[in-house]
């Protein structure tokens, strides 16, 4: 997935101007910043692959003087440690994070300076422990901030859950206490005007109701996010711990390495070429996983017998970090070489580094060696809605979210959602015998499923392409299920 940059520069002066630019990452909805003044600069919660700081640096006569980390990330690994390397830049953390590699504990009320920018380093507790927040302060027009990078603190149109600290002592209530306090003693005695850049966007799991907005102001969360409207400390702690969605498998693995340091993408191995019957003997050691990162539509056509399909189309490191153990051998397969390399390197993001090889030449080769393909049906909704007024109607399962699936879903479809799919199936009211057709809300989560599901034993899968939004938008029936 590429990055998707914005950037902007306000004159300070007549005579030159600050840098600021946000790189937005879509497939792990993460933001990374870029300040600069008078050529020095600062990255901010910087993505795994740094080439691009580097590169946007160089391109506006930067030194790289800073990098700082908002808080320790659980879902994904940081570049702090590689771009500290390549560049010679402090790396700045807050000093409850107990990072263990050379670093700046950072304090509230620290002041760094890049040129005629101060950034001033808040202590934002909440989300987690160690949580800072970066005032941008040009001191050439004012001593007052401008900007403030509140990294998993607040976000657009939402705040930090507070439970991914329950491993190191903290309660997801005192954590949600913490943040309270931080957000009506710190964030909200900011001026109005004040542009909030998070850390992350829509569709991370770091959050409930995040916008799809990647930047706002004070003025307006404080008029619209629903974290924000007024409430006693005890209605916020329990507004924010309850109903949290299930924290992905792999998040405190990714904390630890980001306390520790990551290694430098260079160090990876590139993955072996492997024949099909190479791929054949991986696939049938236990433990292994086969992972196919073409599209549902390929994959569906026919695949490696037992592989799991997560496409690089979609949010595939995040899936990939939950239902792949970051210490499983894995063997790719793919399109082409292109692909591999991509894969690699956004495996690599959420600390899955364990890339033994790939299948050269893909299915096509697959075939052509005599090896059989495994297929799973792609139907649309309008099958599916013929097939379940049948006779012998397949079994639905329904892959998404509670929340999703709450909101309407196909009559008598199972819940089964794919994060814990594997963990939840043998208490499911599922037969493997019977046709099953699985669906989401567009056909990518539930590919996965069918791979899923076909390594448990079930014969006769379908995959709902268009997924349940499809099936609202042909205005056929739903049911809705009313939250607990």
């Amino acid at each position: 997935m590429s990055t998707l940059p914005i950037h902007k520069k306000y004159n300070c002066q007549e005579a030159s101007a600050v840098y600021f630019k946000q790189f937005y990452l879509a497939c792990l909805a993460h933001a990374s910043y870029l300040i600069g003044a008078d050529g020095e600069a600062a990255v901010v919660d910087p993505q795994r692959d740094v080439d691009q700081y580097l590169a946007e640096a160089e391109a506006n006569g930067l030194q790289i003087k800073y990098v700082i980390e908002t808080h320790l990330h659980a879902d994904f690994v940081s570049g702090h440690g590689e771009l500290a390397a390549r560049t010679g830049a402090e790396i700045v953390i807050g000093e409850r994070a107990g990072a263990t590699f050379p670093h700046r504990a950072a304090r509230d009320g620290d002041e760094l300076q890049i040129g005629r920018v101060t950034l001033r380093l808040i202590e934002t507790p909440g989300h987690t422990p160690e949580g800072i927040s970066v005032l941008v302060i040009d001191q050439s027009v004012s001593d007052q901030p401008r900007k403030v990078l509140t990294g998993d603190t607040l976000f657009i149109g939402d705040v930090g859950r507070p439970d991914l600290a329950g491993a190191k002592g903290y309660t997801p209530e005192t954590m949600a206490a913490m943040l309270y306090d931080t957000l009506h003693e710190k964030l909200l005695k900011l001026d109005d005007a004040v542009e909030v850049y998070p850390a992350h966007g829509a569709g991370s799991m770091c959050g409930r109701n995040l916008s799809k907005e990647t930047s706002s102001t004070i003025g307006q969360q404080r008029s619209l996010n629903y974290a924000l409207a007024p409430m006693s400390k005890d209605e916020f702690v329990r507004m924010m711990t309850s109903d949290l969605p299930e924290q992905p498998a792999y998040f405190s693995r990714d904390a630890e390495i980001n306390r520790a340091g990551a290694s430098a993408l260079a160090d990876l191995t590139r993955p072996a070429a492997l024949s099909p019957e190479g791929v054949a003997a991986f696939a049938a050691q236990s433990g292994n996983v086969v992972l196919d990162v073409r599209p549902a539509a390929d994959y569906g056509a026919g695949h490696v017998p037992g592989s799991i399909n997560i496409g690089l189309g979609g949010q595939f490191a995040t899936w990939a970090g939950s239902l792949i153990l970051l210490t499983a051998p894995v063997v790719l397969v793919a399109a082409d070489e292109q692909q591999i390399d991509e894969a690699v390197m956004r495996l690599a993001r959420v600390g899955i580094e364990n890339v033994k090889g790939y299948l050269s030449g893909g299915i096509s080769a697959w075939r052509r060696a005599g090896q059989e393909a495994a297929i799973i049906p792609q139907i649309s909704v309008a099958e599916l809605r013929e097939m379940i007024g049948a006779e012998s109607a397949p079994q639905v399962v329904d892959v998404r979210r509670p929340a999703e699936y709450e909101g309407g879903h196909v009559p008598r479809a199972v819940a089964a959602p794919l994060s814990h799919l594997e963990r939840t199936l043998a208490g499911l009211p599922l037969d493997p015998t019977r046709p099953t057709a699985v669906i989401c809300a567009g056909g990518y989560r539930s590919s996965a499923a069918c791979g899923l599901l076909a390594r448990q034993g079930f014969k006769h899968l379908y995959n709902v392409a268009g997924g349940t939004g499809a099936w609202q938008g042909a205005g056929y029936e739903v049911e809705a299920t009313a939250a607990k």
